[in-house]
């Protein structure tokens, strides 16, 4: 089978949210020898998980990303693009990614907003201090977080209602998952992943579901827990309430990371 002939560039896509676990599911789900991760080519991808064809590379044209993802072994393999930023693409470029991946499976996880907020703050902090030690900074309430909080698109990120709805006028099976279920139960999560993309944990075969069980003990990513200030998460607080509350009676799940959150600010 030849790139021309596959029906997807992207067979699974998941499309966020940023801090809400995805790097672990990619590491699970590749486990299992049906899926592909295209190679790193830092600096464009930076990663074997985020392709950021509609972000960064999309003047590299189609072709250039059906090649990326195409694998380079076995064509029937499921090539995965897991880039959280898509989950804010615009109705235009969704519809383009219709195009290029008819029928990928797409999974979006939710995070509660405040505690994705506060993660993906001090995941930025890292980036622009240069790794800079726990001891050396502290989130506080100044121009600089505001200038932040922007930057790293807080509130277009935790539009979950939203960015679901734009992405379902193209996609009508939809996998959305609480965050706070991966943490709780993540085995009969993967398990559903895994039914949702057309694979089967269970009929792995056995180095691979060993590899398996290796890699759901793992934690990837964890940011640098820089201390925030109280005024900080009282303001994220209530910035992202609405947030919360439209996804929490959309799709009909409860967050309740914040409430951890909000007691060790008292």
């Amino acid at each position: 089978m030849t790139a021309s002939l596959r029906e997807n560039c992207a067979d699974i896509l998941c499309i966020g949210a940023q801090k809400a676990s995805t790097s672990w599911l990619h590491h699970v789900l590749n486990a299992h020898p049906r899926t592909y991760s295209f190679p790193d080519s830092e600096p464009v991808t930076s990663t074997t998980k985020e392709a950021h064809f509609w972000d960064w590379n999309h003047k590299r044209g189609a072709d250039w990303y059906r090649a990326l993802l195409l694998p380079d072994d076995d064509p029937t393999r499921l090539s995965m693009d897991f880039t959280p930023e898509y989950s804010m693409m615009s109705e235009r470029d969704i519809a383009e990614c219709k195009e290029l991946n008819p029928t990928a499976r797409v999974i979006y996880v939710l995070r509660d907003p405040l505690a994705r907020a506060i993660s993906a703050l001090r995941m930025h902090i890292l980036w622009r201090s240069g790794n800079a030690a726990e001891s050396e900074l502290e989130i506080a309430f100044d121009d600089a977080l505001l200038s932040l909080i922007e930057t790293a698109r807080i509130a277009e990120m935790s539009s979950y209602m939203a960015n679901y709805l734009r992405w379902a006028k193209q996609y009508d099976d939809i996998l959305v998952l609480n965050y706070e279920d991966i943490v709780a139960a993540p085995l009969r999560v993967m398990r559903q992943i895994y039914q949702h993309v057309g694979l089967s944990v269970d009929h792995m075969p056995p180095v691979a579901r060993a590899e398996f069980d290796k890699r759901m003990q793992k934690r990837i990513w964890a940011s640098t827990p820089y201390p925030v200030r109280a005024d900080v998460l009282y303001f994220l607080h209530g910035m992202l309430w609405p947030k919360r509350q439209a996804a929490e009676r959309f799709f009909k799940m409860t967050f309740k990371e914040y409430e951890d959150v909000l007691r060790a600010a008292i």
